[in-house]
């Protein structure tokens, strides 16, 4: 059939500006059957996501979001449709592009129609305590209404940001005051999504259960050889390959073997001792990299863990390779770039480990700088400068700091929190080498910490004479010429 030309700003898809309205209404209406019937297609990888119709329509999802939220009704909506709709539109997008609108259509359908809160008008909705309205049954509230509640609780779960449980949570309690039932079928067999043999699974050696929508995965083991580490962690690597299974998730452990990682300051957690007890097994060390890449997503973390002890899905493993030596460099490597101290600390813990293991030498200094970047406010050791007080260290020190652009992490920024007593100084982007410059200062400190201030003089002068040279030029900037360096290699 014949379109009519494209009238966005980019020339990707279709506005639904007044002037085309009636023309486009069809192929708009179209194109949102077409999303409860799983038939649409992404247009490309630009953003906004852009979706074409079984007719060759191309339309921004959030269009379709928007249109589609404003026909919704508690009384007629239809679970089955609406959770096609949004599922099928979140698999050619992403849940972040379409969450806001979902939670809005709850707010307004579930919330406001059915509920009234109690507290301080001033409180987070989060924090309001919620009953029904005085007239309403239970029985009154449409089921359709509060199944679509729990797709989207479980889908910040599953798809959402770490701190988006507070949304998954807020939904829940609405759904529990009149449906207590939905909730723990869900706390019991989780979404039903998942195949039966990953629910649950029991083995000679080992008995599991995963739930998907809550994002626990228990493990029993009954003994601590190979086979059963094999066997507990090809289950962990066979649920993370399914799409829908939850990025963030909780491992609640059980063995024999009271055996921790040797890296001081870990949590002795399950989680710990599982990949303490296979990483003694040599066959399984390419089993155990495996679980750690399917593990391993920026923003990630295990949610059994405390704030001051958060930890990136996947760090225990790569923790248990990386304290065995180098061959694991590269994972250690990817590992660190997608670490950020809200959502990963440990790391700290491990990198101390890792260099009074290893020492400072041309492989280790690398990861360490690349670690120190990876969070802010890594402490500071007296230990670190003792460990680099000789020639051997600070020439790897020196090579880094060379090759610094490769080794920052890719999310590292220069900017530091404001001070709530001063006013906020006008936003500037900052240069490439005033970021790199900041980068080295952070990794200076870490080392010596307040003795690293005004070009590292203290630690200069204080520096054994055949090695103040090669103190003097750590300090240098950043951008200062280092050709005097060669002499000294």
């Amino acid at each position: 059939m014949s379109l009519p030309k494209r009238n966005s700003a980019d020339g990707r898809c279709y506005w639904m500006k007044p002037e085309v309205q009636e023309e486009l209404q069809p192929l708009f209406d179209q194109c949102i059957q077409d999303a409860i019937d799983g038939r649409i297609t992404r247009l490309d990888s630009l953003w906004p996501p852009v979706v074409v119709s079984s007719e060759g329509a191309p339309f921004e999802v959030h269009d379709l979001v928007r249109k589609w939220i404003e026909t919704q009704r508690a009384e007629t909506m239809d679970a089955e449709k609406a959770i096609a709709f949004s599922e099928n539109l979140r698999r050619q997008s992403r849940w972040g592009e379409i969450d806001y609108y979902l939670f809005d259509l709850l707010k307004r359908e579930l919330q406001e129609k059915y509920f009234v809160g109690t507290g301080s008008e001033d409180d987070h909705f989060w924090n309001r305590e919620y009953s029904l309205k005085s007239g309403i049954r239970a029985e009154e509230v449409p089921e359709p209404l509060l199944r679509f509640a729990c797709y989207v609780a479980v889908s910040y779960k599953v798809y959402g940001l770490d701190f988006e449980y507070l949304d998954t949570n807020y939904l829940f309690g609405l759904v529990e005051k009149v449906r207590p039932d939905m909730v723990k079928k869900l706390k019991e067999h989780g979404t039903g999504r998942l195949p039966l043999p990953l629910q649950k699974r029991k083995t000679e050696h080992f008995t599991a259960s995963a739930n998907d929508a809550f994002a626990v995965i228990r493990i029993t083991a009954r003994d601590s050889t190979e086979e059963c580490c094999c066997e507990v962690l090809n289950y962990l690597c066979e649920l993370l390959e399914q799409e829908d299974f939850p990025r963030s998730y909780a491992v609640e452990f059980k063995g024999p073997e009271k055996r921790y990682l040797p890296i001081t300051g870990l949590p002795k957690k399950g989680i710990n001792q599982l990949f303490a007890c296979a990483v003694q097994y040599p066959n399984l060390h390419p089993l155990i990299e495996r679980y750690a890449r399917l593990a391993m997503r920026q923003y990630e973390r295990y949610t059994n863990l405390s704030d001051e002890q958060c930890a990136l899905a996947g760090s225990f493993a790569v923790f248990a390779l990386g304290m065995l030596g180098q061959a694991w460099r590269q994972l250690i490597w990817d590992y660190l770039d997608l670490c950020d101290d809200e959502h990963s600390r440990l790391q700290e813990k491990f990198l101390r480990e890792y260099v009074n293991r290893f020492g400072f030498t041309a492989d280790t200094v690398p990861v360490f700088v690349r670690g120190v970047l990876s969070m802010q406010n890594m402490r500071y050791s007296k230990d670190y400068a003792a460990w680099m007080a000789n020639a051997e260290s600070l020439n790897a020190l020196l090579e880094a700091k060379v090759h610094l652009r490769e080794i920052v992490p890719s999310g590292f920024s220069s900017d530091e929190d404001d001070d709530d007593d001063e006013e906020p100084a006008q936003e500037t982007e900052a240069s490439p080498e005033e970021v790199l410059q900041y980068a080295w200062e952070t990794v200076c400190y870490v080392i010596w910490g307040k003795a690293s201030a005004k070009g590292g003089q203290k630690v200069v002068e204080a520096a054994p004479e055949e090695l103040k040279e090669l103190y003097r030029q750590i300090f240098l900037p950043i951008t200062e010429n280092l050709k005097e360096r060669g002499s000294l290699l």
